[in-house]
């Protein structure tokens, strides 16, 4: 099957950004001298405006607030559930200077788009935080609750378009679980996925979709000022700060967590790793970044090294079963 010329220019914009992003980050990784003390890139795999990004921004706060690092920066290398962003990582083997922001949605990536790059090929850093994912509709939908949605849903399945992330992200992961628990088929659904929860929250607003699934912050805003009603959300108990039911609370069995975390490129020494470990470990104690904890409504879950690391393997296992579960993969 041919690809459409629409699809080909946009194939090549994600990759000209790629490319120049990369293109960037290799300059700033030139300069003699350098070391993440003293300069630290972060990749953050997907547009701005979404969780990743988020995470990146509220990292780069917190290691400026209390002088981590001299200058850390924030790159945007957007697609394909973030496997473009960990494989530019992997092509800067040996250099400490950059590392990517990583969390669920990639695991989910690298199992869709068979990468040839995987987090096994990173050195593990550290795991930050936990975020948690939420349907919600427009204001104006006729969906006043879950319940109203998954009746409508179970009806027309492929005739209501659900907006999110990356395929076999978890946004798409939690809108598998949740029709596979309503008996709806998962391959039936009408999933349209977009690079970033600022582009999911346009989409839902513009009634491409009808319903949008993506972290609680990418909509915080529009819930907070009534321009979109939360329908429930994804975690195995109700979450502080989170004035909204849980999909357990409604009777379905969806609880999938996005965590958040840090990885560094392969081949890097193993002082460049307790380097970076120890910048991890120091921004998380930062008021700063406490602070972006409580305000993101976020969960502590903090590991390092070696142990972020057995997580990882773990962790990706686990979301490549369900994915065959759901018949996504």
């Amino acid at each position: 099957m041919g690809v459409s010329p629409t699809l080909s220019r946009s194939l090549l914009a994600v990759a000209v950004v790629a490319a120049v992003a990369v293109a960037g980050i290799d300059a700033s990784n030139s300069q003699s001298g350098s070391d993440a003390r003293s300069k630290l890139t972060m990749i953050a795999p997907a547009a701005a405006g979404g969780g990743w990004d988020l995470v990146a921004r509220e990292a780069q706060q917190a290691l400026r607030s209390d002088n981590i690092v001299n200058n850390a920066q924030v790159v945007n290398v957007p697609g394909a559930g973030g496997t473009i962003g960990l494989s530019q990582l992997g092509s800067l083997a040996g250099q400490p200077t950059t590392v990517l922001i990583t969390g669920t949605v990639m695991l989910g990536g690298i199992a869709i788009n068979n990468s040839e790059t995987t987090l096994a090929d990173t050195v593990p850093i550290a795991k930050l935080a936990e975020d948690f994912e939420v349907f919600v509709v427009p204001k104006d939908s006729p969906y006043q609750n879950l319940e109203d949605m998954i009746a409508a849903w179970r009806a027309n399945p492929g005739g209501l378009p659900i907006g999110g992330g990356s395929l076999g992200g978890i946004d798409h992961i939690v809108a598998g679980q949740l029709a596979q628990e309503a008996d709806i088929d998962p391959a039936a659904i009408n999933y349209i996925a977009y690079s970033g929860g600022g582009e999911v929250l346009t989409a839902l607003l513009s009634n491409t979709v009808g319903v949008a699934v993506s972290g609680y912050n990418d909509f915080r805003d529009q819930i907070e000022a009534g321009n979109v009603r939360a329908l429930a959300v994804a975690a195995p108990e109700p979450v502080d700060g989170i004035d909204v039911e849980t999909f357990v609370e409604l009777g379905y069995d969806v609880d999938l967590v996005n965590w958040r975390g840090i990885v560094a490129p392969p081949g890097i020494s193993d002082e460049d790793r307790e380097t970076l470990i120890a910048i991890a470990s120091e921004m998380h104690d930062t008021e700063q970044w406490q602070g972006a904890v409580e305000r993101n409504r976020w969960k502590e879950s903090f590991q390092t090294g070696d142990e972020f690391g057995d997580f990882l393997d773990t962790e990706q296992a686990r979301i490549t079963d369900i994915l065959r579960e759901l018949g996504l993969v």
